[in-house]
């Protein structure tokens, strides 16, 4: 993967050609006065959700989570 730094006004200038390499898996640094500021990178898939993973110790849900809430009480 390819990986380059380029100042904020090259970045400017040469928009679609740093987006190119973007997609291609690269990853772009832009700087300001010698400091980077920001990253282009290639944009990720959103992954679902599989069957089930929620399960196992690090997930909780109250017993009460869809009891009514006690602000909306005038609202039943």
């Amino acid at each position: 993967m390819e990986s380059i730094e380029v100042g904020a006004f090259e970045a400017k200038t040469h928009l679609s050609k740093l987006l190119d390499v973007v997609e291609k898996g690269g990853r772009v640094f832009i700087t300001r006065h010698g400091k980077r500021v920001a990253e282009l990178t290639p944009v990720r898939k959103n992954k679902k959700a599989r069957f089930g993973c929620a399960k196992g110790p690090g997930f909780y849900i109250a017993p009460d989570f869809d009891a009514p809430l006690e602000d909306f009480k005038e609202y039943s």
